[in-house]
């Protein structure tokens, strides 16, 4: 799992410490995690435009970004060609090779 800092207003701080403390979220990083999941869940399309960025970027496989997205390979691949980006077809090192065998594991 990865770490991030991010500077936060005072008043959502607030109501994040508040939340920790009535229950609602384990800590702090608890309620990040569940606000941003339940964001992108909301906002399936800004989900999609995240992982397209990311595959452009180079920083995950097609079958990664599919993944972020919520969407088969199939349909990501569709979405990435709709959006210009050049697809980068079969995996460029060993770890591309992992985390396609990864992402086929977790797909149901």
């Amino acid at each position: 799992m990865s770490q991030m800092t991010a500077t936060i207003p005072d008043d959502l701080t607030d109501l994040i410490e508040g939340a920790v403390h009535a229950g609602i979220f384990e800590d702090k990083c608890d309620a990040i995690r569940h606000i941003l999941r339940k964001y992108f869940e909301e906002h399936p399309n800004q989900r999609i435009a995240a992982a397209v960025a990311i595959y452009e970027r180079g920083d995950v496989t097609l079958g990664a970004a599919a993944s972020l997205a919520d969407v088969n390979r199939y349909e990501m691949r569709d979405i990435l060609r709709e959006e210009g980006v050049e697809l980068r077809l079969g995996p460029e090192d060993r770890t591309d090779v992992r985390d396609e065998i990864e992402t086929a594991r977790d797909l149901d």
